[in-house]
């Protein structure tokens, strides 16, 4: 009677298929594509990365902050309840070398408030922690935040600093890769976090067209590759620099003038010099902050606009990305009080992501975010409504309201929905 069964379940589901049932038609894996200037799904369905950032797991706390107070299980549901469908997650060098060695830095956790973590390594509570994700339909991107495991590790500008190598940094990000190559919870990798330096500085981050030891553009084509060797599917999120010249002729000479931006914001090179990984997989990322974060930027000054920011600095510096249709673009971090000129700021890069329906991840979860504060209050479990209620309208949701997930299968949260 067994076949009698199977085959009266395979006619079933076959029924249910043809009868709007979406279940026969959906993918089993959740693996995302470049196309155009979109994300799209396996179906070719354009989705949106509406995130956020949760830090620590590169400062040496070998964990995500906050886990002193907070219980990561309820965390994870609460960040899919308010509707964020994903979570960037800075890493270190440091702690992945360790991790591909079988070594495993103490987490910084309080076990009175997380009694599911006893015993857990820093990795295994990782790995509970992308359990938590993929049963609340949230998905994840690795960032290679830092060399270092430092709270200041992220102000080096290469992705190399003291005894971390380039290769290095390439054996971290294989490492990942191949770890979790079937686990489509992680979308992507964030190459690195924030490339930057002045030509003037001892050591800084370039784009052209070299094979240069300092020449992101040339170093992220590498680790992309290595990644997509590992993990064909995966997302490729390359940040940009600081500065490029305003000449390519006169090349990167001190002598030579330059176009500035934020630290890993200047994508200019990618008209001339775009990056050499998988089309299909590639999306170019820049963070963008307001006053109370750069406070002396020449596009910032004065009575500025919607319309002046899109003039003086974003379009010229990675918007025409998106305008172009080149790749799709993902503001990897964003945020920022709302106070004051920062506030006209806010409103204005709000104004941006709901107008042309940008891919981004909200800087941050933290409450202890010293220069943005984050979307969690002090005690770490309840959430800042005011700032929320801001953020609220560029999240992925139906006309009714309901967020969505990035996943086929999984609803974003209790009352979420999948991904259409």
């Amino acid at each position: 009677m067994k076949w009698r069964i199977g085959l009266l379940t395979l006619i079933a589901g076959l029924a249910l298929g043809s009868v709007g049932g979406q279940a026969a038609s959906r993918p089993k894996s959740d693996w995302l594509h470049a196309k155009g200037n979109r994300i799209v799904d396996a179906r070719g369905k354009t989705v949106r990365i509406t995130g956020l950032n949760w830090f620590w797991y590169n400062t040496g706390t070998n964990t995500f902050d906050g886990l002193w107070t907070a219980n990561l299980d309820k965390t994870v549901k609460s960040v899919a309840n308010h509707g964020f469908n994903t979570i960037r997650v800075p890493f270190s060098v440091q702690l992945v070398k360790a991790w591909s060695q079988k070594k495993y830095p103490k987490a910084n956790i309080n076990l009175s408030t997380n009694a599911a973590l006893k015993g857990k390594n820093s990795l295994q509570i990782w790995q509970r922690f992308l359990a938590d994700c993929q049963k609340n339909g949230i998905k994840v991107i690795i960032d290679m935040h830092s060399a270092k495991s430092d709270p200041q590790g992220h102000n080096a500008p290469l992705w190399k600093s003291g005894k971390y190598t380039t290769k290095d940094y390439y054996a971290a990000l294989t490492w990942l890769a191949k770890r979790y190559k079937k686990n489509d919870t992680i979308i992507g990798y964030d190459l690195k976090n924030e490339p930057h330096g002045l030509v003037t500085d001892a050591s800084y981050a370039k784009w052209d067209g070299s094979k240069a030891s300092n020449n992101w553009r040339y170093i992220a084509a590498q680790a992309g590759k290595k990644v997509l060797k590992a993990n064909p599917h995966a997302l490729i999120f390359v940040e940009g620099v600081q500065s490029t010249p305003k000449s390519w002729k006169t090349g990167y000479k001190k002598s030579a003038q330059y176009n500035y931006t934020l630290w890993g914001a200047n994508l200019r090179g990618v008209a001339k010099y775009p990056v050499k990984v998988k089309k299909s997989q590639l999306v170019y990322s820049i963070h963008d902050y307001g006053p109370s974060v750069a406070p002396g930027s020449s596009w910032l000054q004065g009575n500025f606009t919607y319309n002046s920011l899109m003039k003086n600095y974003w379009r010229p510096n990675w918007y025409f990305i998106h305008a172009k249709k080149t790749a799709p673009l993902y503001i990897g971090e964003w945020g920022g009080y709302l106070t004051g000129s920062n506030l006209k700021w806010m409103k204005a890069e709000r104004k941006l992501i709901t107008t042309h329906k940008l891919n981004f991840t909200f800087w941050c979860l933290n409450n202890n975010s010293g220069d943005t504060g984050g979307l969690l209050n002090s005690d770490w479990t309840t959430w800042n409504s005011k700032l929320y209620k801001f953020v609220k309208p560029t999240l992925w949701q139906s006309k009714k309201g309901q967020f969505y997930s990035l996943d086929g299968q999984v609803k974003l949260g209790t009352k979420g929905l999948r991904k259409p």
